[in-house]
C-alpha cells in the first residue's frame, strides 16, 4: 500500500500552479513582450540604435561605474562581512543591520542623501575641499558612490554564512604545521570564500548596471556624457523612440542574463569542488 508523502503546504497541482502563474504574469509576460516588441523592430532601425551615439557613451558610462563599484564592494564588502562574523565589538548587531538599508531605504532618498555629501557644502565635499580637490562636476565618482551604496549588501550577505560555516580547526591545524598567517589565509580560509565572493560581485554589479533612482540625483545626466543606460531609456520614451528604447532595454537584459549564467556557472563550480574536497 503506497502512502502519500505529507506537506506542510497541501495540494502540490495548486500550490505550483499559483506559483508558476504568479512568476508568469509579474516576470515572463513582461520579458516576452519586450522581445516580441524588439523582434518586429526593423532591422535598419535596430542597427541604428546599436549604433547610436548616445546608447553606446551611456552603456559605457554603466559598465565602468558598475565594475568600479563592484570591486569596491568586493573588498569592503569581505572586511564587513569577515568583521561582523568573526570579531565581538560595541555596536556589532547596529553595524550588522545597517547593512541592509539600501534594500529598505527608497533609492530617491539615497540619491538625494549622497549629492549632499558630495555637493561643495556637505560633509564629504569639504574634506575634500580641503585637501585641494573637489567633487563638483566628477559625475563619474558620484555615480559609483551611488552604486557602491545599493551593492555593497550583496557581498556582505552573500560571504557572511560562507565565513560563518569556515572551520577554525583548519586554521588552528595550519598554524601548527608552521604556516604564517598570510600563507593560512591565502592556501586555508580564502579558496572557499572565493565562489561567494565572486557571486556578491555579480549580483552587485547586476544591480548597479540597473540602478536610477539614485543616480538621476548625483549625475548631470548629460548626454554623451553622464547618462547611464536606464537615464538614455527615460529619455528615448519621452522622445517617443520606443525603438532605440527598447534596443537599449534589450542591451540591458542581455547583460543581465549574461550576468545570471555567470552566476549559475560559479555555483555548479563552486559544489563540484565541494564533492572533490
Amino acid at each position: 500500500m503506497k502512502f502519500k508523502s505529507f506537506s506542510v503546504i497541501p495540494g502540490f497541482g495548486w500550490t505550483l500552479g499559483l506559483g508558476a502563474g504568479y512568476f508568469s504574469v509579474l516576470v515572463l509576460l513582461p520579458f516576452a513582450a519586450l522581445i516580441a516588441y524588439g523582434c518586429g523592430i526593423r532591422p535598419s532601425a535596430f542597427a541604428k540604435a546599436l549604433g547610436d551615439g548616445e546608447i553606446l557613451s551611456a552603456l559605457g558610462l554603466s559598465l565602468r561605474a558598475s565594475l568600479v563599484a563592484g570591486l569596491i564592494n568586493l573588498v569592503f564588502g569581505f572586511i564587513l562581512a569577515w568583521s561582523i562574523e568573526r570579531y565581538s565589538f560595541p555596536g556589532k548587531r547596529l553595524l550588522d543591520s545597517l547593512i541592509d538599508i539600501p534594500f529598505a531605504l527608497p533609492t530617491a532618498v539615497a540619491g538625494v542623501s549622497i549629492s549632499f555629501l558630495l555637493s561643495d557644502d556637505g560633509y564629504i565635499g569639504k574634506i575634500v575641499n580641503s585637501l585641494g580637490f573637489s567633487l563638483s562636476g566628477s559625475d563619474f565618482t558620484g555615480i559609483t558612490f551611488a552604486l557602491v551604496f545599493v551593492g555593497i549588501p550583496f557581498v556582505v550577505r552573500t560571504l557572511q554564512p560562507v565565513i560563518k560555516r569556515l572551520d577554525a580547526s583548519t586554521e588552528e591545524a595550519a598554524e601548527m604545521l608552521g604556516a604564517s598567517p598570510l600563507q593560512t589565509f591565502l592556501r586555508v580560509t580564502l579558496p572557499p570564500l572565493i565562489p561567494p565572493a565572486l557571486t556578491g560581485f555579480s549580483l552587485a554589479f547586476a544591480r548597479a548596471v540597473g540602478e536610477y533612482g539614485s543616480v538621476i540625483f548625483v549625475s548631470s545626466n548629460l548626454p554623451f556624457k553622464s547618462q547611464i543606460l536606464p537615464v538614455v531609456i527615460v529619455g528615448k520614451i519621452e522622445s517617443h523612440n520606443y525603438d532605440a528604447a527598447v534596443v537599449t532595454a534589450l542591451i540591458m537584459l542581455a547583460i543581465s542574463a549574461g550576468i545570471l549564467g555567470v552566476i549559475s556557472f560559479i555555483r555548479k563550480w563552486s559544489s563540484r569542488n565541494e564533492k572533490t574536497v
